[in-house]
């Protein structure tokens, strides 16, 4: 028997148009407006999962659905570089900035590793594995960047290769024993 595992990305938010790392915010009006768009696009679930994050939870309410809260799909920890931007960032701390986008094991900013997330991303997934059900789960772009690594295998340097925008759509299936991507559209 083959269960789905939808992810869907929330939608924009201030930090997102201002290129800085978010802190627990709510989503934009550009991002009501395209989720509403998106609701009449998406399947109905019986198993509609969200982030603890503000963003992620108006992001399901957006989308028209009632959502339990799932720790596990909570975002990257950003430590101290939460609600700056990249540039003031690149500004202040170019060598930690670059050693956060080369290094997934680097955690300049006294958060999460990549490393780390793609870890609890990897759990989360055997998780859900078991349950053979079609779930939806709403969480953040690095988040389900994380889980397409782990479900293909795919090592860590390839977490920033992967682009997630507001609102991306990720695919997977699963057939009990391993996940597969069957689509991804941004």
């Amino acid at each position: 028997m083959q269960s789905r595992l939808t992810f869907i990305a929330n939608a924009s938010t201030p930090a997102v148009r201002a290129a800085a790392f978010p802190l627990d915010e709510g989503i934009d009006e550009f991002g009501r407006r395209d989720a509403a768009a998106l609701a009449k696009e998406m399947p109905r679930s019986r198993i509609v999962l969200t982030s603890p994050a503000a963003r992620a939870i108006e992001t399901a309410t957006a989308l028209g659905f009632d959502a339990a809260i799932d720790k596990g799909l909570r975002d990257l920890d950003l430590g101290r570089w939460a609600g700056r931007t990249l540039k003031s960032i690149a500004d202040s701390e170019p060598e930690a900035l670059e050693s956060w986008l080369s290094e997934p094991g680097s955690a300049p900013h006294g958060g999460e590793t990549v490393d780390s997330l793609i870890a609890r991303s990897a759990n989360w997934l055997n998780e859900v594995l078991p349950r053979q059900e079609n779930v939806i789960a709403i969480t953040h772009p690095a988040v389900i960047r994380a889980a397409i690594l782990a479900a293909i295998k795919a090592g860590p340097r390839s977490f920033w290769h992967i682009d997630i925008g507001p609102l991306s759509v990720v695919e997977l299936s699963s057939n009990g024993l391993r996940w597969t991507v069957r689509a991804i559209k941004n």
